[in-house]
């Protein structure tokens, strides 16, 4: 995402209503304005999150989404960082005292996205759907051995 972060693009971009709130929002960062405007159409299209719209963070200058991935759960805070830039853990810390659920989206050159979900402080993760613990690490060293 260089500069002109939309050159390779279809013009529909540049005229999407979305983009253009989000280009109005005036945070002086094409690529990262780009960055969220991919991740707002991955909540909306694909994951099917409701009521996501752009606000701007003007202590850093960034555009963040705000949404629901489910009707009437917590409204959680996307930030869209294109993955050739730098996050501080001032940066984070400033949208983690907003009090909501966050998830942080790294945005590739190829238009890849990863999220990461983050919160003040440790997080016991949730254990894969359908998995259980098959004792696979005996099984392993067996065969291992043979």
């Amino acid at each position: 995402m260089d500069e002109d972060h939309t050159a390779g693009h279809s013009s529909w971009i540049k005229q999407h209503p979305v983009y253009r709130d989000l280009m109005n929002l005036d945070v002086g960062d094409g690529a990262q304005v780009y960055a969220a405007f991919l991740v707002y159409l991955n909540l909306t299209e694909v994951r099917g999150w409701e009521d996501v719209v752009g606000v701007a963070c003007p202590e850093l200058q960034v555009v963040l989404l705000e949404g629901r991935e489910k009707e009437g759960e917590l409204v959680q805070v996307v930030y869209p960082l294109p993955a050739h830039r730098t996050v501080s853990h001032k940066d984070l810390r400033c949208i983690l005292d907003r009090g909501r659920p966050m998830l942080l989206c790294a945005v590739a050159s190829d238009s890849t996205l990863v999220y990461q979900q983050l919160c003040d402080g440790l997080l016991t993760p949730e254990p894969p759907v359908g998995i259980q613990d098959q004792g696979r690490r005996q099984h392993r060293k067996r065969r291992l051995q043979t």
